[in-house]
């Protein structure tokens, strides 16, 4: 699957839209995490249990838009873009969404 925040794939053809493409997933911080950043804070630098926290809910993101686009019969993702929100103290969705074509 060719993936791209491009509105278009170089060199390919957008034959049909299939529609938005959509993946997300809602993640907690959890207690160890919270002691490490807060020892962390104190001294300053970056919170790297957050950065792969961060990291993995990104990817999981893009993998469900990606599986929603398949079903979708699409070829690629084109502007593909991701977003954050807050859902309550201490959990964060991540979406990850684009629009889903078939290319020549």
């Amino acid at each position: 699957m060719i993936v791209t925040n491009t509105p278009d794939v170089p060199n390919r053809e957008i034959a049909e839209v299939c529609g938005i493409a959509r993946g997300s997933t809602v993640r907690t911080r959890n207690v160890g995490r919270d002691i490490m950043a807060a020892f962390k804070n104190l001294v300053g630098g970056e919170i790297e249990e957050y950065t792969k926290l961060q990291a993995q809910s990104r990817e999981q993101a893009m993998q469900r838009m990606i599986q929603d686009a398949q079903k979708m019969g699409a070829d690629a993702v084109v502007n593909m873009r991701l977003t954050t929100a807050t859902v309550m103290q201490g959990a964060s969705e991540i979406l990850a969404y684009g629009t889903a074509v078939k290319l020549r």
